[in-house]
């Protein structure tokens, strides 16, 4: 697929505007100092006062934005034009010194010329990108030795089913491009946009096995058997900020979250 770049930009594009009206997103909330991280991440995130981190596939810029407001410096980095300007008007509405950049994550070593003490990503970010093995290479590009990539995903178990969880629809490995046309979006199904977009599956050895090649040392990982968003359908809140899909109940995983450390 040599054009996904350009077919997923202008799909994430046309989901900035009803992103940013929808409850999902909370922006009048976030604006009054509600935070957007969740207890996953912030576990393994820890204490990040004066650490740099590097943000890949950030949206507006929430998180980048949260991380800053927990004392760290942090540069967020998205393909989306729309996104990164939105993501630049809320940090200076928070007061934040969030940095952003526009750049797709594997052409940034061409522009970005530093090095960090975390890099992070977190939900619906590697589904974007083709080649597990190239984007282990940027992340051990932008680590410090000893600095650490923390990573927060939906599991690819999830990926298997259709929409509405009745059936196994896909392969659980990156077979081939996933080439499709959404209405709506995750943060709202109503919103009235119809984008094409362009998704790869990938398994865990495939996210695993990519990071330990580029001389990363796994410390940690974890499989939770809930999302901390309500971004599938017909899901249900089994306990605050926890939802699950119905008819499995706690029986399959549907988040996973690592820390790995360059050597």
């Amino acid at each position: 697929m040599e054009n996904y770049l350009e077919i997923n930009k202008n799909s994430w594009n046309a989901k900035v505007e009803p992103h940013l009206k929808s409850d999902f997103y909370f922006v009048d909330e976030f604006l009054k100092g509600r935070s957007s991280l969740n207890s996953i991440e912030l576990e393994l995130l820890g204490d990040i006062q004066g650490k740099t981190i590097l943000h890949l596939q950030c949206h507006f810029g929430q998180d980048s934005i949260s991380l800053s407001r927990m004392g760290a410096k942090v540069t967020g980095i998205d393909l989306s034009d729309k996104a990164i300007e939105t993501a630049i008007d809320l940090a200076q509405q928070c007061g934040t010194d969030t940095e952003f950049i526009c750049s797709d994550v594997y052409n940034l070593p061409n522009i970005l010329d530093q090095k960090f003490d975390i890099v992070y990503t977190s939900y619906g970010t590697i589904g974007w990108l083709p080649d597990l093995e190239k984007w282990a290479g940027v992340i051990s590009h932008f680590l410090k030795p000893g600095g650490q990539f923390i990573m927060a995903e939906f599991h690819p178990v999830v990926w298997m089913f259709d929409d509405d969880f009745t059936k196994v629809a896909y392969n659980y490995f990156n077979e081939k491009p996933i080439v499709e046309t959404y209405e709506g979006t995750y943060a709202d199904q109503s919103a009235p946009i119809v984008q094409e977009y362009v998704m790869w599956n990938h398994s865990l050895a495939e996210v695993l096995d990519n990071l330990v090649k580029k001389d990363m040392q796994l410390e940690t990982f974890r499989e939770l058997d809930w999302s901390p968003y309500p971004c599938f359908r017909h899901v249900e809140e089994f306990e605050k900020g926890k939802w699950r899909i119905p008819q499995f109940g706690n029986k399959i995983p549907i988040v996973f979250a690592l820390v790995a450390q360059k050597k």
